[in-house]
């Protein structure tokens, strides 16, 4: 006699998500957030589209761009200005950094140390005294990563 195991839907806590903000379940939201939790990367909005298009024939770019920020509302990806390159969307929520390969643009994960956490920390306290009201704060490095340095 077999027993069947019981996988988790993993749309399940998104459509949670949506359905608590009174939000509509659609295809799009649902695929897009499946090839992020796939890849598991950071991704920019053309390599969305573009990797969805078989599945979404005819998915255009505002409707991928409307998405991801409605996902970075939602706490679902975080957005990764890196330089001067495109935007870069993250499924990694927490807190970490990161860097950024000045040749190749590839962006990579780094959590920080304490010292580092510690002056972000300070850098926060300061900017609320001044009146300002940080989201947060992260640090993108810029250089060269391990390949470019080798192929140099």
């Amino acid at each position: 006699m077999s027993t069947a195991v019981h996988r988790p839907d993993p749309d399940a806590e998104l459509i949670g998500v949506l359905r608590g903000r009174s939000l509509r379940v659609t295809s799009p939201r649902l695929v897009i957030h499946r090839l992020l939790r796939d890849r598991d990367r950071h991704v920019t909005a053309d390599e969305v589209r573009d990797a969805v298009a078989e599945t979404l024939p005819g998915i255009s770019l505002p409707t991928v761009y409307a998405t991801l920020e409605l996902f970075e509302e939602l706490g679902i990806v975080r957005r990764v200005q890196a330089g001067g390159g495109a935007v870069r969307y993250d499924p990694r929520i927490d807190t970490h950094h990161h860097t950024v390969c000045r040749s190749c643009g590839r962006v990579e994960d780094f959590d920080g140390s304490d010292a580092l956490q510690t002056a972000l920390m300070d850098a926060e306290a300061g900017a609320r005294r001044d009146g300002f009201a940080a989201d947060g704060a992260a640090v993108v490095l810029s250089g060269l990563c391990a390949d470019c340095r080798a192929a140099s």
